[in-house]
């Protein structure tokens, strides 16, 4: 049913059951029906009518939202996917070409650095790929599996205080999010040479931040290519949650990376 067809029924329905009473209790019912019953009759027959007929409207709305939020949520998991695919075919191409020259030179132990770059974009995206947001429990798990992989895969610590409040992200925000982090910590692994990485959450009364920091190189914000370094990408998804993301040098001396946003309540 059509929330336009809602809408007229909503103005109609009302209009002539409770109108069609009063012309009837004035034509037949006026030398059998006291004014006051009558008055307390129309009056509980307006809160019966009006009970049942909002019942069944926020039924027909409920309904409604819970089919625009399964629909959402699958448009969310494709678009994730289609990303990864670019970004899968995109890295593993560069990679492959790369380890193509590498092996021509008979430098060894580059090839050996490609072989490995590509066996971490294939784990990245199989992970991704059993780990839907619709499968994979709350973003907060998702996130604490996919770190503990890639500590184990790069070797280096991750300092995690990390709690995400429950149903503060849509399926399409945790997306968004776990796509920043996981972003954030390519760049780490492809280029800051750190030793230990924090993955920080918290949330108060008017804001959440989301911060990622490292004991890295650091990064000139001044010099960087947003194209290499994936900054662009970053800003864009956190654009669409309505965050803002800041990258300065970190207190460690590496590259630190902010995510923050308003909450208006």
């Amino acid at each position: 049913m059509s929330y336009r067809l809602i809408q007229i029924l909503t103005v109609i329905l009302p209009t002539i059951l409770i109108g069609g009473f009063e012309f009837f209790r004035h034509d037949i019912l006026l030398g059998h029906l006291s004014m006051e019953t009558g008055n307390v009759f129309i009056t509980i027959l307006t809160f019966v009518l009006s009970l049942l007929f909002s019942s069944w409207v926020f039924h027909i709305i409920r309904i409604k939202n819970d089919q625009l939020a399964k629909e959402q949520a699958k448009r969310a998991v494709y678009e994730e996917r289609e990303r990864l695919a670019r970004e899968l075919h995109d890295g593993i191409a560069q990679s492959l070409f790369y380890l193509n020259v590498k092996l021509k030179q008979g430098d060894v132990e580059a090839s050996s650095r490609a072989v490995s770059t590509i066996d971490h974009h294939v784990r990245q995206a199989i992970f991704n790929l059993r780990s839907t947001p619709e499968e994979g429990g709350s973003l907060n798990a998702r996130v604490t599996k996919w770190i503990s992989e890639w500590s184990s895969f790069t070797g280096i610590d991750v300092e995690e205080d990390f709690e995400i409040p429950n149903q503060l992200f849509i399926l399409k925000e945790e997306v968004q999010v776990f796509a920043i982090i996981q972003e954030a910590f390519a760049n780490i692994r492809k280029h800051s040479g750190a030793t230990k990485v924090g993955i920080k959450f918290k949330e108060t009364h008017n804001q959440w931040q989301l911060r990622i920091w490292d004991n890295g190189c650091g990064i000139d914000t001044s010099m960087v290519s947003e194209r290499k370094y994936g900054i662009s990408m970053m800003q864009e998804r956190a654009r669409q949650v309505g965050a803002v993301l800041q990258i300065s040098k970190s207190g460690m001396g590496g590259t630190d990376i902010i995510v923050t946003k308003e909450i208006k309540k």
